[in-house]
């Protein structure tokens, strides 16, 4: 069955504030083997919380994973006072083959005096022994609800035009690709949606968390713990069943 481990690294921060990207690896052979890798976060460009430089994690992540298919989307892609790119965003590392890739920028409404930054989500169509399979990889906004919520309903709409399109394949050349394409970007969410009512489509977790007993899952209070860095959390699809809602001290965004 697939593995997915999801994991915010927060631009591969180390408690004694530079960036190590090496961590990550390291941290993962720890904690277990993977199918599918979605990561937020990653930077280029920015300086580490010390000063030191940060590097370009994109470049350097997609080295230290070989075997993996990368995929990447910059939320944020600013000019650095040296002329340089500082760019921000989330990859995808897959072992299955990646069909179709689409990069949605998520909505940013003004909230004034509210710390906030642009946000993305990368959406992937893989072809698993399974089948084929639709990763949705997403970084919402953490200290905005308004932005929050205008993101998850702009997730909810997305979700309604894979359906729709599962539902309507396009014609033209090529119809029969397109067909399966479109059918496993809805694959995840089948058992929730009505054949009769697509627009009522919901965004159900498809990820059922491993248990305690497996290297952990997740550290809770991993917000509270300024020395900690974020650890990942991991899942296999078997089941649509939804985790528990973290509390927004132990939120991973």
């Amino acid at each position: 069955m697939p593995k997915l481990i999801t994991w915010n690294i927060q631009s591969a921060r180390t408690p004694e504030g530079g960036a190590d990207v090496g961590q990550v690896p390291a941290a993962l052979d720890r904690f277990s083997d993977f199918d599918i890798l979605c990561l937020q976060e990653v930077a280029s460009g920015f300086p580490a919380r010390d000063g030191s430089p940060g590097g370009d994690q994109f470049a350097e992540l997609t080295a230290r994973f070989p075997g993996y298919t990368p995929m990447a989307c910059v939320a944020v892609d600013t000019l650095a006072p040296d002329g340089s790119r500082q760019r921000l965003g989330s990859m995808v590392f897959s072992r299955y083959p990646v069909l179709q890739v689409l990069r949605h920028s998520l909505p940013w409404p003004s909230d004034p005096g509210v710390m906030s930054m642009p946000r993305c989500a990368l959406e992937l169509t893989l072809q698993t022994p399974r089948g084929l399979l639709r990763v949705l990889s997403c970084h919402l906004e953490y200290f905005s609800p308004l932005q929050r919520m205008a993101q998850v309903a702009q997730l909810r709409t997305l979700q309604r035009e894979a359906v729709l399109h599962a539902l309507h394949p396009r014609p033209g050349k090529g119809m029969p690709a397109h067909s399966r394409r479109r059918r496993g970007r809805s694959r995840p969410c089948s058992q929730a949606t009505s054949t009769c009512c697509p627009t009522r489509a919901s965004m159900p977790c498809c990820w059922r968390p491993l248990p305690m007993a497996h290297p952990p899952c997740a550290m809770p209070g991993t917000w509270s713990i300024p020395a900690a860095p974020m650890r990942p959390r991991s899942g296999c699809a078997t089941a649509i069943r939804a985790p528990a809602r973290p509390s927004p001290s132990t939120s991973l965004s």
